[in-house]
């Protein structure tokens, strides 16, 4: 357990030590501190039962996800290598042809060209010729397919920096989790020359990371004084540690773990100091987009006001919900006080950014400006995205429908919007399986490509947001 010195109260689900009887508890008993599964300040009780209905919903569906934690695993390690092994010999024919004269490329998982699922899913690298630096969608232009980006390797994600987009690659990270004791989160960094921009950019859910879809639908929390409650599992990615909390400082050096917080922080300071003008932008896709928009969460708490007056901006792109009202307001106030510098971006029925959702106590509940598209890709700038409970059966049908149109529409929106925007048969395969889990495909950076790109996302431009009153 973290140091109680930054937390009020705090509410920590353990689905690893939740058996059945532990599960059945949760249902019939309000006094949840002696629940194994549950950990919580001492006599803690929660007598409504909704609210307990909610945390059995979500020990169980994290206990299924572990469960399924090595299988899923291995099939999409095997998943991702098939594809690249296709891909690289130039399909089916082409592989048995080299195959029969031992010509076989066998693709390694460290080397510029191999390809993630997210990136077979979208395998456009290029930034969007049509909006430029002076354009106000230049930045959620970039943060996207910076977004993206982040769910490849080290080496291809520094080719396409330098390469493809001609900009300066700062360096990738690999960050320690305390809790987990593992690395478990991934972070990269590199400067815009053209707009004096410095780009952070959070990776998101690996699609076959049970331990980070379970971190998704976790509905732990930290209540921090004066800020709010904030998902736990959310923290402890980002640089949370057992023993000491949030301390301000902490020693960084090659002996102790590599926390994202800190060492972002750390070399964030360094480029700033060395670029007077420069400012940051901290972007992210799913778990990604979590932990941008508490990076400078944590910074406000720091009293990092220097830092903060560099900071230009916060993009997301399908975030799951990251606190309460109260952590909302915190932000508001610091973050968006002068202007507006946090845009999240929901596409259609992405089923992400509607968990989790307490509909008994609004616990996690969204902020920010939220800038939501529908199935045709136009946008509208909305105080929360429609249909914010992914689990009501009132939506359930509609859901279905969009999905069938959606797969329908994969195998002609080459021909209506261009040859960029084909489809190829894994993402069709995906959109077929999202009419039996809706909301599923919408969550792909694939979509909140074609958003941007097509849609009108009405991003209030940069002299609207100076203008901006308090």
């Amino acid at each position: 357990m973290a140091s109680q010195t930054d937390f009020s109260d705090y509410l920590i689900l353990r689905a690893d030590k939740a058996g059945i009887l532990d599960l059945l508890n949760v249902l019939y008993s309000s006094k949840v501190s002696e629940n194994e599964s549950v950990d919580c300040p001492e006599k803690k009780e929660i007598a409504e039962m909704r609210r307990r209905w909610v945390i059995f919903i979500s020990l169980f569906l994290q206990k299924l996800l572990l469960l399924f934690r090595k299988p899923l695993a291995s099939f999409g390690k095997g998943f991702e290598f098939f594809l690249n092994l296709l891909i690289q010999n130039g399909g089916m024919i082409s592989l048995l042809s080299n195959l029969l004269r031992g010509n076989v490329i066998i693709p390694d998982n460290r080397s510029r060209t191999y390809r993630s699922a997210i990136g077979l899913l979208d395998e456009r690298i290029d930034l969007d010729k049509n909006i430029k630096p002076n354009n106000p969608n230049y930045y959620a232009s970039l943060s996207i397919m910076a977004a993206k980006l982040s769910y490849e390797n080290e080496s291809a994600i520094k080719t396409t920096v330098e390469n493809n987009w001609n900009m300066e690659f700062l360096g990738f990270y690999n960050f320690w989790n305390d809790f987990q004791q593992q690395f478990s989160t991934q972070a990269y960094m590199f400067y815009d020359k053209a707009t004096e921009l410095v780009v952070v950019a959070f990776r998101g859910t690996d699609p076959f990371d049970a331990v980070q879809w379970s971190t998704d639908i976790d509905f732990s929390w930290y209540e921090m004084p004066n800020v709010g409650k904030v998902h736990g599992g959310f923290m402890k990615a980002l640089g949370l540690q057992k023993a000491t909390g949030w301390p301000k400082e902490i020693n960084i050096n090659n002996k102790n773990p590599a926390f994202a917080y800190y060492i972002i922080r750390e070399k964030l300071r360094g480029i700033l100091s060395d670029k007077n003008k420069a400012k940051f932008i901290v972007t992210g896709h799913s778990l990604g987009g979590a932990l941008a928009i508490l990076f400078p969460a944590i910074l406000v708490f720091h009293e990092e006001k220097e830092m903060m007056e560099r900071l230009e901006g916060v993009y997301t792109f399908g975030q799951p919900r990251v606190g309460d009202e109260k952590l909302g307001k915190f932000m508001e106030e610091n973050l968006d006080r002068k202007k507006t510098r946090y845009f999240r971006f929901v596409y259609c029925n992405d089923l992400v950014p509607r968990v989790p959702y307490d509909d008994s106590t609004l616990l996690f509940k969204h902020f920010g400006t939220c800038i939501y598209y529908n199935s045709f890709y136009k946008g509208k700038v909305v105080d929360e995205e429609p249909n914010k409970n992914y689990f009501s059966l009132w939506t359930a049908l509609p859901k279905c429908m969009n999905s069938s149109w959606e797969f329908i529409r994969s195998f002609f929106i080459g021909f209506v919007k261009g040859p960029e925007y084909k489809e190829e048969w894994p993402m069709r395969f995906l959109r077929f399986f999202g009419i039996i889990v809706p909301g599923l495909p919408p969550h792909s950076p694939r979509d909140y490509v074609n958003s941007i790109r097509l849609g009108i996302p009405r991003i209030p431009s940069r002299e609207e947001q100076m203008n901006k009153l308090d």
